[in-house]
């Protein structure tokens, strides 16, 4: 294994880098850096969570001349999640080199980030709308810029964000280092590769080979429109000590924390978005047994300490297999066992394949519960929690009570109003997900078309990113 002692580092980075917990390199960053310090363009081939933010961003941060409070490096992430991610650990690594990080983003007031502007920084990560947004009101200028690095270039191609990269890239000097990471490698991307870097060199990274021998895994095959009556019932159910439920997006995370709160759980959401008083103190009522139920995007959920947790749901199908990976290891842990339950659209059943492939086992099909299920499930929990109640004793003040019951109604009757009174009954009560596209296809994803206006194969992505608009997502 490479030591990061071995690679020829500052004494602030590695000082940072110490400071964070690492000795070792993966290999990714072992391969990377070296290259990258050389000043060479770069493809690496790695999927996620693999060590690539620090992989581009230690050289990265060598090469910034703290004294020049011009942008010398943009980072371009696919979503605003990572875009906060990415930043988050450049400015650990940075901060004693005297390196200036900041994040744009969509979704975000534009006017605080223009302020923010001003102040200097020297690397800006940034997602590709609110990037090129800044450059056209000339409050981002890239004229001094010698690094830029394409972050998860795959996502950002599925997105439908090409001709905004290209857009960037062709704002920035001639004479810079372009380094571009992307877990596959269709055609566009290759294009990329051949039209905006120079002698590119490629760096492959074969992804760890992820088991979760402990947790059993189950998916459900279900419409958009019907995934959340059947997450309330299958909640009912199986009556989870701790359940943490995984969303796409920020906005889904909300609605559906909302949705389950106005249904009778106590659930709540994190997502990048929160602010890191209002996350931990989630998390803490998590952890305490005060929340029953945890929203969570992949990014916000990263890196939690969650013990006890039974039971995952996975309302939205990640699209790489290693989020999934990642998902589902929060239950199962210390040798327990532990339950996840992916919902998959009929056209996401690719998706699934590949992350069964990835993980070496397969997902058993699980039918939905109905109502009459729930409620069964419901009245279930009902009657554990009697018989644990008597078992405990204690009973001396109410036993006079329930006698006068017993000679005024029949023995079965005051036992059904007991159960009926303590039983959480299914509740049916209308709420709002809003509706997502499913993710593109397989085939949609490795082949698709150019990302230039006018050319063949363009439809498919500025389809797919005029739909999210129609379905109220809003541009990252």
């Amino acid at each position: 294994m490479t030591k990061f002692s071995d690679l020829n580092l500052s004494p602030s980075i590695l000082k940072a880098v110490n400071r964070m917990g690492f000795e070792e390199a993966t290999p990714i960053q072992a391969k990377t850096i070296p290259l990258s310090m050389e000043g060479k363009d770069l493809i690496g081939q790695a999927q996620t969570g693999t060590g690539k933010t620090a992989a581009f961003g230690i050289p990265l941060i060598e090469k910034i001349d703290p004294r020049d409070h011009s942008v010398q490096g943009i980072i371009i992430a696919p979503t605003r999640e990572l875009a906060i991610q990415v930043s988050e650990e450049l400015y650990k690594i940075a901060i004693d080199s005297r390196v200036r990080v900041l994040a744009v983003y969509g979704g975000s007031d534009i006017q605080r980030q223009i302020r923010a502007l001003k102040k200097g920084p020297q690397i800006v990560v940034g997602t590709p709308g609110r990037v090129l947004d800044h450059i056209q009101r000339r409050t981002l200028k890239l004229g001094n810029v010698h690094t830029v690095i394409l972050d998860e270039a795959d996502e950002m191609l599925n997105m439908g964000f090409i001709e905004d990269i290209e857009a960037i890239l062709e704002t920035v000097p001639e004479e810079r280092q372009t380094l571009l990471f992307s877990a596959t490698m269709p055609e566009p991307i290759r294009r990329i590769g051949e039209r905006f870097m120079k002698s590119p060199e490629l760096v492959k990274v074969q992804a760890r080979e992820m088991t979760v021998p402990l947790i059993e895994q189950y998916f459900i095959k279900v419409p958009e429109r019907e995934k959340f009556d059947v997450l309330s019932r299958l909640i009912d159910v199986q009556s989870p000590e701790l359940a943490i439920v995984f969303g796409r997006t920020k906005r889904r995370v909300d609605e559906l924390s909302n949705a389950l709160t106005v249904r009778g759980y106590t659930a709540e959401g994190i997502h990048g978005d929160l602010s890191q008083a209002k996350r931990l103190s989630v998390l803490r009522k998590f952890k305490e047994g005060k929340v029953d139920v945890l929203v969570a995007t992949d990014v916000a959920a990263r890196g939690l300490d969650i013990s006890g947790v039974t039971h995952v749901y996975n309302y939205d199908i990640p699209q790489d297999p290693e989020s999934y990976v990642h998902r589902i290891g929060r239950t199962g842990r210390a040798g327990k066992e532990g339950i996840a339950v992916t919902f998959v659209s009929p056209r996401e059943m690719g998706y699934l394949r590949i992350v069964e492939q990835t993980t070496k086992k397969r997902m058993n099909p699980m039918r939905p519960p109905t109502w009459d299920e729930a409620l069964e499930g419901q009245q279930r929990l009902t009657m554990e929690k009697l018989n644990e109640t008597i078992e405990e004793g204690n009973l001396d003040e109410y036993r006079a009570t329930a006698v006068d019951l017993l000679n005024e109604h029949d023995a079965v009757e005051v036992i059904a109003a007991a159960l009926k009174i303590i039983t959480k009954e299914p509740d049916k009560t209308p709420v709002h997900i809003t509706e997502e596209k499913p993710l593109p296809s397989k085939r949609d994803h490795f082949h698709g078309g150019r990302g230039r206006r006018g050319k063949p194969g363009q439809s498919s992505y500025k389809g797919h990113r005029k739909s999210q608009r129609r379905s109220g997502n809003r541009r990252p």
